[in-house]
């Protein structure tokens, strides 16, 4: 019973700092060896995906949003269309500061470097997010990220490759404008995709007070609720500082539960090229 108490304890509070800290130490390593971005982002990207799908079998949130709800082979399809476009989003992007007086901090430690172009793309972020659900032909594109039934390490990267676009690409154009080096926009984006994984996972972690600080699972469950009007709440994707400033954290220890989250529309397909056709039905 002791050991189970504290593997249950272990697995709740080190496995965000762990998980997140190992990916960040790679990809700074990578960086450190001159290393290619590609594809070691993406394995350390990916190493930390299987790690979190892991731990979510072995101490999960809800029971029930382990079972298949006819979203995992779509969820699987979202997430390399939306990885991928942001990936090239980020390379074509780079070609305008060829031309550009750059003003980036180059100075800085790469750690840094990343820190700040993160905190950039995390405002754009948060603001196209926030318009996403105030803006009709917006929130027909993004609405596909709040039909899943349930929440889990994948469903992260469940978006439309619009929605996708549109939320990254503004953070994205000034980070480039202000001539941040592609590589330190890949190196955000593969711990992102890890911060994603866990924002949305299954897994029962917490991370106490600085629940008020990131973006993680305990806070971000709240924006899925079903009913529309309480899910205008914890937009920010990995920094909490937005919804802070601006007024939409929220935040109660009662926890949010299976059945709880969705949309309140039902009969949202659930194939994969149903589902990027549904914003453009009338």
């Amino acid at each position: 019973m002791a050991v189970r108490l504290m593997v249950k304890n272990t697995i709740r509070y080190a496995a965000y700092p762990t998980v997140l800290g190992l990916s960040a130490m790679g990809v700074l390593m990578c960086i450190d060896k001159s290393m290619s971005p590609w594809p070691t982002f993406a394995v350390i990207a990916a190493l930390a995906l299987f790690v979190v799908a892991c731990l979510e079998r072995i101490q999960p949130y809800q029971a029930a949003w382990l079972e298949n709800h006819q979203d995992l082979i779509p969820d699987i399809g979202h997430a390399i269309g939306s990885l991928g476009l942001l990936s090239l989003t980020a390379w074509v992007l780079s070609f305008a500061r060829m031309d550009m007086k750059s003003v980036w901090p180059d100075s800085w430690s790469v750690g840094l470097q990343v820190l700040l172009a993160g905190a950039v793309i995390d405002l754009g972020l948060y603001a196209m997010h926030r318009l996403s659900h105030h803006i009709d032909w917006l929130w027909r594109l993004h609405a596909l990220h709040h039909s899943s039934e349930r929440l889990y390490w994948l469903n992260g990267e469940r978006r439309h490759p619009l929605s996708a676009i549109v939320l990254a690409s503004p953070g994205i154009a000034v980070t480039v404008a202000l001539g941040a080096p592609p590589l330190v926009l890949s190196a955000w984006f593969a711990l992102l995709t890890v911060h994603l994984a866990f924002q949305h996972a299954n897994l029962d972690y917490s991370l106490g007070p600085f629940r008020y600080l990131f973006g993680v699972a305990e806070v971000h469950r709240w924006h899925h609720k079903r009913e529309y009007e309480v899910a205008q709440v914890n937009f920010g994707e990995f920094w909490m500082i937005w919804d802070h400033l601006f007024g939409s954290f929220y935040y109660l220890p009662q926890s949010v539960q299976a059945g709880d989250v969705g949309l309140r529309e039902g009969n949202f397909p659930t194939r994969y090229f149903a589902q990027l056709c549904w914003p453009f039905r009338t």
